[in-house]
C-alpha cells in the first residue's frame, strides 16, 4: 500500500509540474500551443510555475501536499507517516483544486480562479490526491481494507457528481427563476399539478390525457411488451432447434442499430393514412384509412421495435446462465417439462426480466424520436420537455418541473422493482462440474414463443426490406426508378494524382462518428460493470441510493441531457462545448446504466464461493474480478460495449446541441437531409451505417466469444457416432 501511495503522489507530482494547470485553447500535442508559448506562457504553464511565476500562491498546497506525502510514503527525514494526518492533508489538497474555481463560478469567490478552464495538469493533480486518500482509508482499516473497491467507489461517485448531477444542477438552477407573477413555489405547484400533465380525459371519453398520464402508459405497455418478445427470443436461441439462430441474432439487433426517424418513416409508409398496407386494406377489404398511426399506439409499435433488442441482450445471458443440473432435477421428481419452466426456470429468470422491464419502462419514458415522429397529439413527457425549451413557448422552468416529475416517476419503478426481487437469492454458477444439457421447451411453451417471435421477425423483416428498397430509388414513394445516386453523393470516392479522395458529403461525419462511439464504447461498459460489481459483491453505506444515481442519467431525455452539457461545459471551470470529449462523456453516461443492469443480471447468477475461492489463495479484490469473474461476464461484456457503440452512432436527442463543424455526428447530418428534403441519402446513409454497426457487433461476439460454463458442448462432439446413438 505504501507503494501505491508513493507512485500516485509521483504522478499527481508530474502533473503539477510538467502539465498545464489550465486549459489551453490548442492541444498539448499541436504546433499551435507550442508557438503560443507552450509551459511558458501564463495559460499552458503548469501549477508550479504557476505558483512561482504567475502570482497564483493557492496552488501551492496541492504541490505540498503531494511532496509531503511522496517523503512520508519513502520514509525521508523523519517525516511523519500517520495516516489521519495524510488523509487530513490529502483533503485540504483537494480542496485546494477543486473548490476555488467552482466557488468563483457560483459564488464569485477567489476571482483569480475563476474565468480559465481546468487543464490536464489540475485533472491528474486531482485524480492523484483522490486516490492517494482513498488508498490511505482503506489502510485505517475502511471498507475491509480493500483500496480497490475503495477507490472504485470514490472514482464512481466523482464522475457521476460532474457529469450528471452536475450539468442537472445548471437546469435547474436557469430554469427555476422567479416568474413574472406570483411565487416560485405557487408557480411549481401549478405547472406540476396542472390538467394538461395528470389529465385522465381518455379514460372517460375525452380525447387525450395528460403528458405524464401517457408516459405511464406508455412506458407499462413498452416495457411489457419488450421483456415478455425479449425473453422469446432468448427461449428460441436456447432451447428450440431454431434452424437459423445467427441470422435470428442479427435481425433482432437491427431495430436497436437504425436511426429513429428511419423506423418511423418505414411505418408511415407501411401504416400511415397513404402507406402501402393502408392503402391495400381500402383498396381490397374495404376498410376506411384511420390515424390510429399518430399516437401511443403507434408510438408503442415503434418502441417495441427499438427496445426489444435491449431486452433480449440482457435476457439472453440470463438464460444460458441458468444451471441444467436444477431442471433435471424437476423432471427426476417427475416434473413435465411445463412444470420445470414454470417452478424452476421462470423464477430463475426473475432478476432479468425485472432489469429489462426497468429498462423498457426508462428507455420508453427517455425516448424522444419516436413520440416526435408518430406522436401526434398525444404528447410525452420527452417532448414536452423538449418543446418547453427550445419550442415557441421559451419555458425553462416548465421544463425543469417535467423532468422532476419524470425522474420521480424512474425512482417509482426502481423501488418496484426492487420490492420483487427483494432478497432472494439467485445464484446458478458455483463452479461445480456441470455436464447437463438445458430443459426443451414443452410443445405448448414453444407453440407461444413461436408465435410471438415470428409475427416480430416478419415485421422487421418488411420494415427493413421497405428502408432498403428506398435507398435504391430516386424518390421515395413517388419516383421509383433505381438508380445509385445517392450513395455516390454521400460516400464518393475519387482517386486523385496518385492518391485517395474521400469526396463524398458524408465522409466527414461517418469517420467522426466512428471515432467517438469506438472511444466511449469500451469505456462505457468497463464503467458500467465495474458499478455492477462494487453493487452486488460490495457492502457499503448508501448502497441503495448508489444504484439509484447510477441509473438516474438514463430516466433523463437526451434533449434536457444535451442542453444541460452546453449550460454546464460552455463556461469554466470545464469548459469542453466544441470537442469531441464533450461527446464521449455524454455517450458514456448516458448509456452506462445497460451496462450496470446487465451486469448485475449476470452477477448474481455467480456463486460468492468463486470470489471467496481466489481471497483464499491470496487473490485481492481486483486479481479476482480480473481472473474469475470477467471471463464469466463475456455475454454482459458484450452486450455493454455493442449496446453503447450502437447508441454512440445512432443517439439523436443527446447530441443535437452538442455536434460542432469539426466534430458533426452521423445522425445530425442525417436529420440536416431530412429537413432538406434529401430523404434518398439520408436513407443511403443510414443503410450503410446498418452494415458497419452489424460488422462491429459480429467483430466484438467474435473478439470476447462466450462463457463456457459446462462440458457438454465438446463431449457431445467428440463422441463417436455410435456412441451419440
Amino acid at each position: 500500500m505504501q507503494r501505491a501511495v508513493f507512485t500516485l503522489a509521483a504522478f499527481g507530482l508530474l502533473g503539477y509540474c510538467a502539465m498545464p494547470w489550465f486549459g489551453v485553447d490548442y492541444g498539448i500535442f499541436e504546433r499551435d500551443w507550442i508557438d503560443a508559448g507552450g509551459l511558458l506562457s501564463e495559460q499552458g504553464a503548469p501549477g508550479l510555475l504557476q505558483t512561482l511565476i504567475h502570482g497564483r500562491p493557492l496552488l501551492a498546497i496541492p504541490g505540498l501536499v503531494l511532496a509531503y506525502v511522496l517523503f512520508s510514503a519513502c520514509g525521508i527525514g523523519g517525516v511523519p507517516r500517520g495516516p489521519r494526518l495524510l488523509l487530513c492533508l490529502l483533503v485540504l489538497g483537494l480542496a485546494a483544486v477543486a473548490l476555488p474555481p467552482f466557488a468563483a463560478r457560483w459564488l464569485g469567490f477567489f476571482p483569480e480562479a475563476g474565468g480559465q478552464a481546468l487543464g490536464y495538469g489540475a485533472i491528474v493533480v486531482a485524480a492523484s490526491l483522490l486516490l492517494c486518500a482513498t488508498t490511505l482509508w482503506a489502510r485505517m482499516g475502511r471498507s475491509n481494507r480493500d483500496a480497490f473497491a475503495v477507490g472504485s467507489i470514490a472514482l464512481v461517485l466523482v464522475l457521476i457528481g460532474l457529469f450528471v448531477f452536475y450539468p442537472i444542477l445548471h437546469v435547474l438552477t436557469q430554469a427555476v427563476s422567479a416568474p413574472s407573477e406570483g411565487t416560485v413555489i405557487g408557480s411549481v405547484l401549478s405547472t406540476a399539478t396542472g390538467r394538461d400533465v395528470w389529465g385522465l380525459a381518455c379514460f372517460t371519453g375525452g380525447r387525450h390525457c395528460g403528458v405524464a398520464v401517457n408516459s405511464i402508459l406508455l412506458g407499462v405497455l413498452t416495457a411489457t411488451s419488450t421483456t415478455v418478445l425479449g425473453l422469446a427470443f432468448a427461449l428460441l436461441i436456447t432451447r428450440t432447434r431454431f434452424p437459423a439462430k445467427g441470422l435470428l441474432r442479427a435481425l433482432t439487433i437491427l431495430p436497436i442499430i437504425t436511426p429513429p426517424f428511419v423506423v418511423g418513416l418505414a411505418l408511415i409508409l407501411l401504416f400511415g393514412r397513404a402507406g402501402w398496407v393502408t392503402t391495400f386494406a381500402a383498396d381490397f377489404l374495404d376498410v376506411e384509412a384511420g390515424r390510429w398511426l399518430y399516437g401511443l399506439w403507434g408510438v408503442w409499435l415503434a418502441q417495441t421495435l427499438a427496445f426489444t433488442p435491449i431486452a433480449f441482450l440482457v435476457l439472453i445471458g440470463v438464460v444460458e446462465g441458468v444451471s441444467p443440473s436444477l431442471e433435471e432435477a424437476a423432471q427426476t421428481l417427475r416434473a413435465d417439462l411445463s412444470a420445470t419452466m414454470r417452478t424452476v426456470s421462470l423464477p430463475l429468470f426473475r432478476p432479468g426480466l425485472a432489469n429489462a422491464f426497468l429498462l423498457g419502462f426508462i428507455e420508453s419514458l427517455a425516448d424522444f424520436g419516436n413520440p416526435l415522429v408518430l406522436g401526434g397529439a398525444d404528447g410525452v413527457l420527452s417532448t414536452e420537455i423538449y418543446f418547453a425549451v427550445v419550442g415557441a413557448q421559451a419555458d425553462p422552468a416548465r421544463a425543469a418541473v417535467l423532468a422532476i416529475i419524470l425522474l420521480f416517476l424512474t425512482l417509482g419503478a426502481f423501488l418496484v422493482q426492487r420490492m420483487w426481487l427483494g432478497r432472494t437469492s439467485y445464484a446458478t454458477i458455483t463452479g461445480k462440474g456441470d455436464n447437463g444439457a438445458r430443459a426443451p421447451l414443452s410443445l405448448r411453451h414453444s407453440a407461444a414463443v413461436h408465435g410471438l417471435t415470428m409475427p416480430w421477425l416478419a415485421l422487421t423483416v418488411v420494415v427493413y426490406a421497405m428502408i432498403f428498397y428506398g435507398s435504391f430509388v430516386k424518390l421515395w414513394g413517388y419516383d421509383h426508378t433505381i438508380t445509385l445516386d445517392h450513395y455516390r453523393t454521400a460516400f464518393r470516392v475519387e482517386w486523385l494524382d496518385g492518391a485517395v479522395l474521400w469526396s463524398g458529403s458524408a465522409w466527414n461525419s461517418f469517420w467522426t462518428t466512428l471515432t467517438i462511439s469506438s472511444v466511449a464504447a469500451p469505456l462505457t461498459a468497463a464503467l458500467g460493470l465495474l458499478t455492477a460489481w462494487l453493487l452486488i459483491r460490495q457492502e457499503f453505506f448508501g448502497k441503495t441510493a448508489f444504484e439509484f444515481v447510477t441509473m438516474l442519467s438514463f430516466a433523463i431525455p437526451g434533449t434536457v441531457v444535451g442542453l444541460s452539457y452546453i449550460l454546464a461545459f460552455n463556461v469554466p471551470p470545464i469548459e469542453l462545448t466544441g470537442t469531441g470529449v464533450i461527446l464521449v462523456l455524454c455517450f458514456i453516461f448516458r448509456n452506462m446504466p445497460v451496462g450496470v443492469r446487465g451486469g448485475v443480471a449476470a452477477i448474481k447468477q455467480i456463486d460468492r464461493s468463486l470470489d471467496e475461492a481466489s481471497l483464499t489463495l491470496g487473490g485481492g479484490s481486483f486479481q479476482t474480478l480480473r481472473y474469475v469473474l470477467l471471463p464469466l461476464l463475456r455475454p454482459a461484456i458484450v452486450a455493454a460495449v455493442a449496446y453503447s457503440f450502437i447508441r454512440g452512432i445512432t443517439s439523436v436527442s443527446a447530441v443535437i446541441f452538442l455536434v460542432s463543424a469539426d466534430h458533426n455526428m452521423a445522425t445530425a447530418y442525417i436529420i440536416g437531409l431530412v429537413e432538406n428534403g434529401s430523404y434518398g441519402v439520408a436513407i443511403a446513409y443510414a443503410n450503410v451505417l446498418i452494415v458497419v454497426m452489424l460488422a462491429v457487433m459480429l467483430a466484438v461476439q467474435f473478439a470476447f466469444g462466450g462463457r463456457r460454463l459446462r462440458r457438454q458442448e465438446r463431449i457431445g462432439n467428440a463422441l463417436p457416432a455410435r456412441a451419440r446413438s
